[in-house]
């Protein structure tokens, strides 16, 4: 800290730039952060709170936990975060199990036609264009496939859902562990190849523990987009397969936006990936910093 002083001390400029950077980071910060705020402060008010200047609980208005109580009570909240769950962990364990093996094949071995480059940009290809485009096309195939006989794929279904989501949100786990599969040193796995472990077994023993973090990055972020997937959503779900952002969505009716319905939902929605996310922060980070740092 006296080595900070003294170069302030030396550079009286230096303090104008520190605190135009605090500042910005304060901006940046509160203006994350209030959407968050907004919405669970609008979950404890009365309807009568909600158009006045009130922002402080006890001093400017009594909070009530009736709203909160009402919401867990409704049925269809509860199904909406359960189809939730199901579609966002069904999601992210499908598209991590196939981009897995898509990654780890175009780490370690080259195609010529189509080459490696050519695959991995039509992997990303199905993030840059948007969903909407495919939901005539989508909302017809799940209607034929629901005629005939195949409900878990058809209408107003969750594994269609699911399926999906996996499949629009498969580019993130095959760019995130293709670099880190091309970062394990090959020595290893041939060593392995010499003590006659097959290509399975240096795939499951070797690369998927020294690549761990990466997939639990990419777990979280397929698990993200797939839970506040909402185009999707509304096309395919009907009545039974309705997730929480649709719900969220609803709460507008003919009196106009019911703010306490919009606050109660939009933080109930996210508590389960923001604890997913708490939970594995380790990992996270890990995989976020793997390869960042060389030599």
């Amino acid at each position: 800290m006296s080595d900070y002083f003294e170069r302030i001390r030396r550079h009286p400029s230096r303090l104008a730039g520190d605190i135009f950077i605090i500042f910005m980071l304060i901006v940046v910060i509160a203006w994350t952060l209030f959407p968050l705020y907004w919405a669970f402060i609008n979950s404890i008010k009365f309807p009568y709170d909600v158009y006045g200047a009130t922002w402080i609980p006890w001093l400017q208005f009594e909070p009530t936990t009736k709203f909160w109580r009402e919401l867990l009570d409704q049925r269809e909240i509860r199904n909406a975060l359960k189809n939730s769950l199901i579609i966002s962990i069904g999601a992210a364990t499908l598209a991590l199990f196939l981009g897995t093996l898509a990654a780890y094949g175009l780490a370690r071995f080259r195609f010529k036609d189509p080459s490696n480059g050519s695959l991995t940009t039509w992997f990303l290809s199905q993030r840059v264009l948007p969903p909407v485009i495919f939901v005539t096309p989508f909302y017809l195939l799940a209607r034929e496939l629901g005629l005939r006989g195949v409900p878990f794929l058809g209408l107003d279904s969750v594994w269609t859902l699911v399926l999906l989501n996996a499949t629009f949100n498969l580019p993130f786990p095959v760019i995130i562990l293709t670099q880190m599969f091309r970062e394990i040193p090959k020595e290893i796995e041939e060593a392995a190849q010499v003590d006659g472990a097959s290509r399975l077994e240096i795939f499951y023993k070797i690369a998927l523990p020294l690549v761990a973090p990466g997939l639990v990055v990419a777990f979280v972020i397929v698990m993200a987009f797939s839970w506040n997937e909402y185009i999707l959503a509304v096309t395919i779900a009907v009545k039974n397969a309705i997730p929480i952002p649709v719900i969220i969505a609803g709460a507008e009716s003919t009196r106009g936006i019911d703010y306490q319905a919009v606050g109660t939902r939009t933080v109930l929605a996210l508590l389960p990936p923001a604890i997913i996310a708490l939970v594995a922060s380790r990992y996270i980070i890990r995989g976020l910093s793997l390869g960042a740092v060389k030599g």
